[in-house]
This record gives structure tokens, sequence and C-alpha cells, in this order.
């Protein structure tokens, strides 16, 4: 029976383990598509495979289709592999002879994307749509990509997609002492790993405040409930909450009582939103099967669901 080593086109000339056995006792080895000849030494190519392949050879390729029920042997690839391609596209969008909008974009210019693909995100969470989950995640990894080339390029800081993912290695690994340093006696569940978690940044930044580095452009309900989570952490005591009876502390006091009572008013809030979109097209759709084009306080009444 032939053989037939399937190599990785990312991964290039780097040979699965599971081949090393057949290559050892093969009759020979061949190179068929998409193998360059450079790297027919390195692999132990003897030469291209023929147009018929002789039982007990083996035939390294990138492509297995052209020798049916052989024995094949696939290149597997570490999780992640498909990045590299991300990153690989979004250089070459940048550079000379890519795409000139992409060209001229620049962090500032780019923050709206970000906003608004993140935003994009949320709803397809919102919605249970798996399509748009996928399709969204990669928009917002693509802004991820699109800054992280921008940085590179900078004259005074520069910094690249993999100082991007060092640094977040290194983060999740700190501040993961319990997975990858072993036991830590402080985490036993998913609370105190969250306590834990925000112990371990606090000291690692040298924070000052147990509000420093609160996003303060956040909208204004998830702002005052991450607000009120770190203080509640750091023992604010609840009655020092802001009081008053105008719009802004009301707000805040009710974000404040639902944060506290472990709901996230961010959530909630966008939840009924939607309902009330969803509950005015609806009645508007009815009002249009009447004929109707404008509504007064009674038709509205009449149309809105109940």
């Amino acid at each position: 029976m032939i053989t037939v080593v399937v190599l990785s086109g990312r991964l290039g000339a780097v040979l699965p383990a599971a081949a090393l056995s057949a290559l050892r006792t093969a009759e020979a080895v061949y190179a068929g598509e998409g193998v360059a000849p450079e790297s027919w030494s390195e692999l132990g190519v003897d030469g291209p495979a023929p147009a018929v392949v002789q039982d007990g050879a083996v035939v390294i390729t990138t492509d297995a289709s052209a020798y049916p029920g052989a024995h094949v042997i696939t290149t597997p690839e570490p999780l992640g592999a498909a990045l590299l391609d991300a990153a690989a596209v979004m250089h070459r969008l940048r550079s000379p002879g890519g795409c000139p909008w992409d060209a001229e974009q620049d962090h500032d210019s780019l923050r709206q994307y970000l906003v608004e693909e993140t935003f994009e995100l949320l709803e397809a969470i919102e919605d249970g749509d798996r399509a748009a989950m996928r399709e969204e995640l990669g928009d917002v990894l693509l802004q991820v990509l699109f800054h992280s080339r921008v940085a590179a390029e900078d004259a005074e800081d520069p910094f690249d997609i993999d100082a991007v993912a060092s640094e977040l290695v290194a983060k999740l690994v700190g501040r993961h002492p319990h997975v990858f340093e072993g036991n830590d006696p402080a985490v036993h569940d998913a609370t105190s790993q969250q306590h834990r978690w925000e112990e371990l940044k606090q000291a690692e930044k040298k924070r000052e405040s147990s509000v420093d580095g609160v996003a303060l452009g956040q909208p204004a309900v998830a702002l005052a409930a991450k607000l009120v989570q770190r203080t509640a952490r750091a023992g604010f005591p609840v009655d020092l909450l802001p009081e008053g009876d105008d719009t802004g502390t009301t707000l805040f006091a009710v974000t404040a009582l639902s944060k506290l009572a472990g709901e996230d008013p961010e959530t909630e809030l966008r939840q009924v939103s939607r309902r009330f979109a969803a509950n005015v097209r609806e009645a508007e759709a009815k009002a249009r099967a009447e004929g109707l084009d404008s509504l007064g306080a009674e038709d509205w009444r009449r149309f809105s669901p109940s």
C-alpha cells in the first residue's frame, strides 16, 4: 500500500510524528503536489512522484486526492493556526500594493468601527445567532489585528500582534496561579476566582484606588454598575452611595441596587429596550395592514401588544 503524508499549507515542511515510522521503512520517498524542491533534502525525498507509485513508497504532498485508496497521514495543526492566515492577510492589506483605504487608517479613524463591531457582536449573542456570532467575532478580531498592524508602524513605540498576544498570555498565566502554578488556597470557586483576579490585577498594576482602571467612556449604566462592583469589593458601604431625587442619581441608585443584587443592569435594560423596539415595530406593522400611515395615541394603544 502507498502511504501519503499530507503537509500543512500553514506549517510548511513540518512532518507529523505519525509519519516517521512509515518514512523509515519506505521503499522510496517521493515529493507530490505542493512540496517545494528546496525542502526535499530536509524531508528525505528521493525525487518527484512518478505517474505510478509502487507499493511500500511514501508520497509527501499537500493534496492526497491523487492517491485514492492510499493510507493517509495528515499533519495536525495547533489550535489557532488559522490566526496566522488572518495576520498575514492584514499585513498584505496594509503593505504597499495592498488596499488604499486600509493604508490610510490610524488608531483614531478605526475607533468607530471597534465600537460598532463590538455592539454587533453583542446583538448576535443576545439573539443567539450562531452564524452571526461567528462573523462578528471575526470582525472584532479584525479590529485587534488592524490596530496591532498600525501600532507596528509607529516610529517611537512600535509593537505588533505577537507582542499583544504575548502580553495577553502573560496576563492570563499570571492571574491564574491556581491553574498554571499549582493550587491557590484563595481560589475554590468562580466567585473567589473573580475576587482573586481583581486582587492580582490591582497588585500587578500598582493601583492606588479601587476604581482605577475603570473605563469612564463606557455606556453610563455599565459604568455605574462597574463602579459599584469595584467599590463593593473594597468594602464601600451601601449607605454612602449617591443620594438625591434628580434623574442621574435615581438612575445610579437603581443601577447600584441591581448590581449589588447580582444582576447585570446593562443587559437588563438592553433586553427591555429591545422588547420595546420589537413591540413598536409590531404595532406599526398592524397599523399599516389596516391602511394607517400615522398613529395617534389611541391607535398606539389599540395596536401595541398587551
